[in-house]
Formats: structure tokens, C-alpha cells, sequence
């Protein structure tokens, strides 16, 4: 429901008064403050100012502020490690009352560019969860009932930036308001930095309308549609096909951000750069940085795949505005018309035919933009969301199926009521696109909760509660006695690319125990950049989320993995310490081996053992070279099981992995499995049947349910995860594939499904058919079935789990061998009875050695000596029927 937003507005009576006090103002401190081309930068409650980390120049605030006002200046108590720098966000301006900024403009036939910086921390005698206001600039209303602590919380950032392009106006100054909310008493606005640029004229085409609307938009043609008098708030801006691009590489100061995270579905088709240099020839530089230009995506090389896809992005927004969606293109491998023709549809309608970049331009690497601008209703039913898509035309017209885009930018534009502030969600919103699955993880910048984690079928509503839970719940807790009424509870949806943790702290990040200091070795950052010859780009063996892996090589002739932290990653400090102090502790021949790490000059690089033949993903789907056999896969689950089972059990204390994938389950040049990756592991509750309280982390695809519903973590989260790489070993395709039909899109799910209906054979790897043996078949079925329970305590343990892969590695070699002795070996199990017994004293070997908590070579280990006639016949009965018994 739309708020009333009247009684945060300026009156034209009161707005003309303040006018006339700020030329008085405005005159006291000098003519010569007015911006022009140049930023104005003021660093809030600031009474010195200084330089940031990127050496630009913030004043104080004091001066352009109007007298009246109950103000303080606040300076935050702590410091959050992903602040770069003190200014602006260390302090802070506090007001108890409305209060004005009021600032000259050299220009005011010129759009205004305004930026507002929070840092949400905690300031002396000031609860920042009870603090809501509005935000007034030029009349235009920005923020209203506005909670900054709110917004930090979905986006889990420390702090972030609201940015607005603000219409010019008759006036040579601009006002900017901060009013609490007047609900509260205790209620206060806040601001840490505040930027004002004279922008340029980055909005003077007009825009192509988009479709029709109920709303009566329709009506409208693209020329009365009112950009050069709307006010405008930057939501998304994307580098399509490229990385991040930092401020200091934009002329006005902008951040771009990749756009994979909005990508629908699982079409994200390829990535690419120029292979040609781009020049702007003729578009202004100040509309987007070279390095939009000179990076794409596009569908790929597949032309029967193409004709029947689109390549599309997704974006949250709020209902009852207009917006423009500005595409960037630039066409770096065309020659002539007629080669890459495609079509442009925002929500379903087309926004243009037949895009030929290179007939439009004339020209290579030619570097354009089009502004579209479409309206999103309320409808009943309908979710506010903005869809881009793109289509290659019918191929008659164009020589290659393909399309391409090289940015994307989305600007809300001010409603006739000279508002830009969105309705507020209520926690029953938020619930209940949760429960729908409607909240796109990419609506969320950098939160672990949404980055990390998504919702599978077995978890159904109650998980989906359940994540709703712990996105809300911290905030809700804080914040449940100071909570507005139930249509004004927190922020709208917030714009996510301009929230900014790009750059972290150049000291020392972490504090290494003891203990983990005395087991691993600590390199300078020299050692390690030798090692990879300056981190060369033809060293890099794979990239994360924690950031790039480097192949590299040690003490003269010792091979060695180099994890290095993208600045910009969302896996942080915590992550980088707890894998130290926990890898430092283990040794196992299945678990990877840490041998050091860095954090020098603020790095944060982690060396490990190298491991030849890389992860376990990448030898499973389909265009590798190496097809692995079944047997090998039993083998590589084996050693992978070995390895969780000693977490599990063989540790000091119970550890639980928590983000057990293919990804994270490596293979050395002998095809040996060791587990790796621990920065989200955790040290289970001790006792049986513990768990531990903690916020949900994990991987699409492979996250518990039960811990997903509950936020309660135990060893059989692990176990679970399992399930689902054990499937994915037989299957051969990924955990998540949402180009699949709906209910196969869940690998966990489908293959479920198809185990309780005997059709698992139709889903397992071609390259498999023929080769697996029936009752191997049946036995691994049946112990990744078990795994996938919905309930933990029906789940097997890992040790369990360990037992049956063994088993099944049995089974299959048995029937091979009897093959080979021209026995039957279309499954039957008509063994002699000797044959069995002989089997079972295998078995029990070998799980002698599986139960060694110690490196395998160490068969004396006191665990590897639990055998006994009761074991021996739970061994032969394994042999003799599939693993049935429940969390046995």
C-alpha cells in the first residue's frame, strides 16, 4: 500500500523562506562555493574533513547547513573491517529535528547528481534501530519513514549509497532535508557523506515507450513521457559480460557491478572482451567507462539452441513508477549489417526490433545507448519485477543466431507527486514472497544468506519461512517495540548496485591462535607472488567465491595451489580465518592440506597442497576429456565419505563442513578425493544429537532442508549435501539446472522422484549405461535415497553412509569378477556360501581402514580395531541385501 508522503513535504511557502535564507547563507559563507564541474564532497559531523582511500578531498559539513536545526555531530563507536577508509562513514550528523542543507548551484539549468553515504552503526546515546526519517531534496521527496539500519540489514553491508540524478530547476541552490519520523519520539535522521556533481547532460533523448498499461500510460508517446523534468534514483547498473568497475574509473564516480547475479535462468550464454580497441567516436565519455564497451555478453555459437532461447535479467522493483532501462551495446566483431540482428522486450513487450548495431552505428566498435522506458503497475497477482530480454531475430534476416549486450543501467523516475520513495514492505510482505519464492537472490548485494543459499523442493513452504526467518528475524527482534505500523516497517527495495565493499582495510585482518600459527606456515607476499610469477593470468586454474586460484611452485620444485581474495568477495575475514584454524588442525590423506598462508598489505591468500586433476565438478558433465568409470566414482565417493566421516568423528571435536559440493571435493594426479574449502565450516554441539544455532549458509542446490528450516546445524547437513553430490556422481548433471522443466529442475528432487518410481536408470549418466552392475546400482541408489531423508535423524551417519559405498564398490566388483569367470551377471547374487564369507572379511578390512581417523596409512588406529563377529555379520548382511536400516 502506497504511503501518504504530504506530511513529509516542503510546503512552496516554507520552501521560498528557506530560499531566502539560503542566499543569506549561501552569502555569509562566500560565492565562490558553487559546485560547477567540480564534486562537492562533505564528510557529515566531520569538524576537519580529510581525504578518503581514493584520495578525493571531503569538506566539513557544518557551513551549508541551515541554523535551527537540533543537531550533533556523532563519531561511530566501531569500525567495520570492510571500510576502507574513516571518511566519510566514521562520523556522522545526528538530528533530533528537520533540518536543512542548502548548497549553490553554478548551474541550475544542469541535472543535480546527489549521493547520500550511511554507515547504520552504533553512535553515542543514539539507537540507531529506532531511527526513521525522510529525505526532501528540491522538492522531490527521496526517503520516507526511511530506516537506514533496515536497508543495511537486507543488504548486508556495513554501509552503502543512495544515488539520485535530481531535475534542474529555476533555483541557484538546492536544499536537502532530513526530517525524523514524527511517529516516535525517540525517532532521529542521520547522514554520513553527502555528494553533490553538476552533472552532465546525461538524459536529453527522449526515451522509447515500452508497451501499453492498464494505468493509461499507454496514452502517452514517447515524447511527452517528462525525463527532462523527472527526478531520477539510480537502482542497477550493470557492466554486462564484465567485472567490477570502481569509482575512481568512472568520470562521474560511479560504481558498475557484474550482472550474472540477474541473470534468469540458466542461460547466461558467454562472456566475452573486445578483441579490437573501442573508442568512443563521438559518444560522450561521461555516458559509461571503455570498459562497459569493451566487455559483452551473448547467447554463444549455437544456433539450434539460440532460435529457441533468450538471454534475460531480472530485476526487483517497486510497483507505480515509471522507469528507464538504458541499454549500452557496442559490437566488437561485426563488419557489416545484417550478421547480428535481434529483438529487445522489457516485461513481455517489445521494446525494439531488429537491433543491427553495426547498420545503426555504421561503423566497428562503435560504442551507442537507447533509453526505454516502461511503467510497472500493482496489479493484483502481478510481482513487481523488470524483465530484459533479448531474442535473436528469425534467422532468415540475420546471419548468426545470436544477440549481444555490453550494460544495463535502471533509473525510477519521480511519480507526478514529485516522489521517489517506494512503498514500504511489511514482514508479511516479505514473507510471503519468500514463501512464493519471488525475491530474486540478486535483489540483495552481497548477502550471504541469499548468495549462499536457495530453496529446494524437499524443503518446501517451511523452508522458505524458514529463510524468510533468518533474513528478518535479527532486524525484527531489534526492533519489534520502535516497529512503525505495519504499512511504513522498514526500507523498500533497495538499489543494490550501489551498495560498496569493494575495498577493504590495508592492516593486519585476522588473529591466528597459537596453535594454528605453530601447524602452518606464513608467507610474505613476495614468496607468494613469485611462486606465480606476479599472479600471471596463465597460472589461474580455476576462480571462486572467494576469489582466484593460481597454480604455483614453492621452495624450488614443490607444486602448490594459491586461493588469492577478490577485494569485492562476498566470502570475507571470517571465512579466511576459519579455514586457517581449522585446516591447520587436520590432517588427513582425504582432506586437502593447508601449508600457509598471507595477509600481507591487507591480502588475504591461502596456499594449499595442488591437486592435478582439479575438482570433482569438472570431470562429471559433459565436453571433458576424462570420462570417469563407475568404479572411479565409487572410489572418489569413497574418499570424499572417508573424509567427512574423520570430520565427523576423528577431530578433537565434531566439525561440520557445511558446504559440501563437487566443487569442493578435489582430486590429486592419482585420482585420490580429498574435501577442501572449510571457510563455512563450523564445530558441531557436543553430545549425541546436538546442533548448533546458526544463521543458514550453504549452496544452491545441496543445502539441508532441515537445517534450512530450522537454522539448526548438525553433521547430517553434511549428510545430506552428500546425497545430493552422490546423485550428482550417477547423473552427471548439476545440482541446479533451471533450464530443466520445473519439477526436474532440483537435481535432489528428481532424482528422488525417481528412485521412489524405479527410474533412475533413466536419469544416470549415459556414459554409465551398461557399465553399472544391478545390485551396485540399487546398493548406491538406495544409501543416496537414504541421505536425502527430509528428517536428519532419518538419515544415515557418515560412517553408515562410508559403509554402503563400500559395499557397493563390493558389489560391483563381485559381479565383474563373476562376469569374467562366465558366471551370471545380470544381477543375481547365487554366490556360494565360501564366496560370501570371503567377501565379508574383505569388507571388514577394508572398513577398518575407512574407520582410521588418523591418514589411512595408520591401520593400528584404535577406531580401525572395533571388528567383531556382530560386525562381520552386519558385513554379510550388507553384502546380501541393500542398506535398509534407518540412521543406522
Amino acid at each position: 500500500m502506497a504511503m501518504e508522503t504530504r506530511s513529509h513535504r516542503i510546503s512552496p511557502t516554507l520552501f521560498a523562506l528557506s530560499l531566502i535564507l539560503c542566499a543569506i547563507h549561501v552569502t555569509s559563507i562566500g560565492d565562490g562555493i558553487g559546485i560547477g564541474s567540480n564534486p562537492l564532497l562533505l564528510s557529515c559531523g566531520d569538524s576537519v574533513g580529510g581525504n578518503d582511500a581514493d584520495g578525493r578531498t571531503w569538506l566539513p559539513d557544518a557551513r551549508y547547513l541551515l541554523p535551527g536545526s537540533k543537531n550533533v555531530e556523532a563519531k561511530a563507536d566501531t569500525q567495520d573491517p570492510s571500510l576502507s577508509s574513516t571518511i566519510p562513514y566514521m562520523t556522522a550528523r545526528i538530528f533530533q529535528s528537520e533540518a536543512t542543507y542548502q548548497f549553490p548551484l553554478q548551474d541550475p539549468s544542469s541535472r543535480t547528481l546527489l549521493r547520500l553515504h550511511f554507515y547504520p552503526s552504533s553512535y553515542p546515546n543514539s539507537n540507531i534501530y529506532n531511527s526513521y526519517f525522510s529525505v526532501v531534496a528540491g522538492g522531490i521527496t527521496l526517503l520516507n519513514n526511511f530506516s537506514a539500519s533496515l536497508a543495511a540489514e537486507a543488504l548486508s553491508q556495513a554501509y552503502f549509497i543512495k544515488e539520485y540524478h535530481l531535475a534542474p530547476n529555476q533555483f541557484t541552490s538546492l536544499g536537502v532535508t532530513f526530517k525524523p519520523s514524527d511517529q516516535y519520539p525517540s525517532s532521529f535522521a542521520f547522514i554520513n557523506g553527502i555528494e553533490i556533481i553538476s552533472s552532465p547532460p546525461t538524459f536529453v533523448e527522449d526515451p522509447i515507450l515500452v508497451g501499453t498499461d492498464a494505468s493509461g500510460v499507454d496514452s502517452q508517446s514517447a515524447s511527452t513521457i517528462p525525463i527532462a523534468s523527472s527526478s531520477m534514483e539510480a537502482l542497477y547498473r550493470l557492466n554486462v559480460g564484465g567485472g567490477y568497475i570502481s569509482p575512481t574509473n568512472d568520470s562521474l564516480m560511479r560504481s558498475w557491478y557484474d550482472d550474472s547475479l540477474y541473470i534468469f535462468g540458466g542461460g547466461h550464454g558467454v562472456a566475452l572482451g573486445a578483441n579490437i580497441t573501442v573508442n568512443y567516436r563521438g559518444m560522450p565519455s561521461y555516458m559509461a567507462p571503455l570498459d562497459v564497451y569493451s566487455s559483452y555478453r551473448s547467447m554463444g555459437a549455437f544456433k539450434d539452441v539460440n532460435v529457441i532461447a533468450n538471454l534475460t535479467w531480472t530485476f526487483d522493483v517497486d510497483p507505480n513508477f515509471m522507469y528507464l532501462v538504458r541499454l549500452h551495446w557496442c559490437d566488437s566483431e561485426m563488419t557489416k549489417p545484417n550478421q547480428r540482428v535481434f529483438d529487445v522486450f522489457v516485461n513481455n513487450k517489445t521494446a525494439v526490433s531488429e537491433v543491427d548495431i553495426y547498420a545503426w552505428t555504421g561503423s566497428i566498435a562503435t560504442p551507442m545507448k537507447k533509453d526505454y522506458v516502461i511503467h510497472v503497475s500493482n496489479r493484483t497477482g502481478d510481482d513487481p519485477k523488470i524483465w530484459v530480454a533479448l531474442h535473436p531475430t528469425d534467422q532468415t534476416k540475420a546471419e548468426f543466431m545470436d544477440v549481444l549486450l555490453n550494460g544495463l543501467e535502471i533509473f525510477k523516475l519521480s511519480d507526478p507527486q514529485a516522489n521517489l520513495a517506494g512503498p514500504n514492505p511489511t514482514m508479511s510482505d516479505l514473507m510471503k514472497r519468500y514463501q512464493q519464492g519471488q525475491m530474486n537472490p540478486g535483489s540483495f548485494q552481497g548477502r550471504e544468506a541469499f548468495s549462499q543459499v536457495t530453496f529446494t523442493g524437499a524443503a518446501g513452504g517451511a523452508a522458505a519461512v524458514g529463510l524468510a526467518a533468518v533474513l528478518i528475524m535479527a532486524a525484527y527482534n531489534r526492533k519489534k517495540k520502535s516497529m512503525p505500523p505495519a504499512d511504513q516497517s522498514g526500507p523498500g527495495w533497495l538499489p543494490i548496485s550501489l551498495s560498496s565493499n569493494a575495498n577493504r582495510t590495508k592492516s593486519s585482518i585476522i588473529s591466528i591462535s597459537p596453535d594454528a600459527a605453530s601447524n602452518c606456515r606464513y608467507f610474505s607476499l613476495a614468496e607468494v607472488s613469485s611462486a606465480t610469477n606476479d599472479f600471471d593470468e596463465s597460472n589461474m586454474i580455476g576462480v571462486g567465491g572467494f576469489g582466484k586460484v593460481y597454480k604455483g611452485v614453492l621452495d624450488g620444485d614443490t607444486k602448490v595451489a594459491i586461493k588469492r581474495s577478490n577485494p569485492s568477495s562476498e566470502q570475507g575475514i571470517n571465512e579466511f580465518q576459519t579455514e586457517i584454524e581449522m585446516l591447520s588442525q587436520l590432517r588427513h590423506r582425504h582432506l586437502v592440506s593447508l601449508i600457509g598462508y598471507s595477509e600481507d598489505n591487507g591480502e588475504m591468500i591461502l596456499v594449499y597442497d595442488y591437486m592435478g586433476k582439479g575438482t570433482l565438478r569438472e570431470h562429471l558433465y559433459k565436453g571433458n576429456q576424462t570420462i570417469l568409470s563407475w568404479k572411479q566414482r565409487l572410489e572418489i565417493s569413497i574418499g570424499a565419505a572417508r573424509g567427512l566421516h574423520y570430520l565427523h568423528t576423528g577431530a578433537k571435536n565434531t566439525i561440520i563442513h557445511r558446504d559440501v559440493k563437487t566443487t569442493n571435493i578435489l582430486l590429486d594426479d592419482n585420482w585420490v578425493a580429498k574435501v577442501s574449502d572449510f571457510g563455512l565450516s563450523k564445530v558441531g554441539a557436543e553430545g549425541h544429537g546436538g546442533h548448533v544455532s546458526t544463521v543458514v549458509k550453504g549452496s544452491f542446490g545441496y543445502l539441508d532442508p532441515e537445517y534450512f528450516r530450522r537454522q539448526q546445524l548438525t553433521e547430517k547437513s553434511d549428510v545430506y549435501s552428500f546425497g545430493v553430490v552422490l546423485f550428482e556422481l550417477l547423473c552427471a548433471r548439476p545440482a541446479l539446472n533451471p533450464s530443466l522443466p520445473r519439477e526436474q529442475v532440483s537435481l535432489a528432487d528428481w532424482a528422488l522422484h525417481c528412485a521412489r518410481n524405479n527410474c533412475v536408470e533413466d536419469i544416470m549418466d549415459p556414459e554409465l549405461k551398461g557399465e553399472i552392475r544391478a545390485e551396485s546400482l540399487k546398493k548406491f541408489t538406495s544409501t543416496a535415497e537414504k541421505c536425502l531423508a527430509e528428517n536428519g535423524v532419518e538419515r544415515p551417519s557418515m560412517g553408515d553412509v562410508l559403509w554402503c559405498l563400500e559395499s557397493a564398490l563390493q558389489l560391483q566388483q563381485q559381479e565383474e569378477e563373476c562376469h569374467q569367470n562366465g558366471g551370471d551377471h545380470g544381477g543375481s547374487r547365487d554366490v556360494e556360501e565360501g564366496a560370501v564369507t570371503d567377501d565379508s572379511q574383505r569388507l571388514v578390512t577394508m572398513h577398518r581402514k575407512t574407520l582410521s581417523l588418523g591418514d589411512d596409512d595408520d591401520d593400528e588406529n584404535e577406531m580401525g580395531n572395533i571388528s567383531s563377529k556382530v560386525e562381520t555379520a552386519v558385513v554379510v548382511d550388507d553384502v546380501l541385501a541393500p542398506c535398509d536400516k534407518k540412521g543406522r
